[in-house]
C-alpha cells in the first residue's frame, strides 16, 4: 500500500502551487461546477470554445492539494485542446484512478504524479472533479450548438 505521504509530495505540492487562470471569464460559452460531498471539495470553471478548440479558460478551486494539483494542469494545457482531446484525458484520468490503467502522456504527462492517489478512493473524487466540470461545460457547449442548427 502507497504511504499517504506518498501522494502529497513534492511534484503535488508543486503544481498546486502553480495554479493559474483564477480570473473567472465574464462571457463564458459555458460554466460548470463539479462537487465533492466526501471531502466538500469544489470546483467551477469557465470555457469559451472557438473553432473547435477552447479558446479561454477560467476557474475557482476551492479544494484539496489533489484538486488543486489536476486543476493547475488543466489551466496550463487546456487553451488550444479540443472537446475530444479533453474527454479522452478525463477518461485516461478516470482509468489511472479506477482501474490500474496508464497514466496520460504527451503534455498531459504531469497528471502522472496523481498516480498514487488509485489507492486512495476517498482521495479520487477531488482529483476528477476539474474533469468532471470541464466534460460538463462541453456537454452544454454541444447542446447549445445543437440546438441553435435544430432552430435554423
Amino acid at each position: 500500500m502507497v504511504e499517504l505521504d506518498e501522494i502529497y509530495n513534492t511534484r503535488i505540492l508543486e503544481m498546486a502551487g502553480a495554479i493559474s487562470r483564477t480570473e473567472r471569464l465574464t462571457n463564458p460559452d459555458a460554466r460548470a461546477t463539479a462537487h465533492s460531498k466526501l471531502c466538500g471539495s469544489t470546483v467551477t470553471i469557465d470555457l469559451a470554445v472557438r473553432d473547435g478548440r477552447v479558446s479561454d479558460y477560467g476557474q475557482s478551486v476551492k479544494a484539496c492539494l489533489l484538486g488543486q494539483s489536476s486543476a493547475s494542469v488543466m489551466a496550463r494545457e487546456i487553451v488550444g485542446s479540443t472537446p475530444e482531446e479533453l474527454r479522452a484525458v478525463g477518461r485516461q484520468m478516470r482509468a489511472m484512478l479506477k482501474d490500474n490503467g496508464p497514466p496520460p502522456t504527451g503534455r498531459w504527462s504531469d497528471l502522472s504524479a496523481l498516480e498514487p492517489v488509485r489507492n486512495y478512493k476517498a482521495r479520487q473524487a477531488s482529483t476528477l472533479l476539474v474533469f468532471d466540470a470541464v466534460e460538463s461545460a462541453l456537454d452544454e457547449i454541444e447542446a447549445k450548438r445543437a440546438a441553435a442548427m435544430a432552430g435554423q
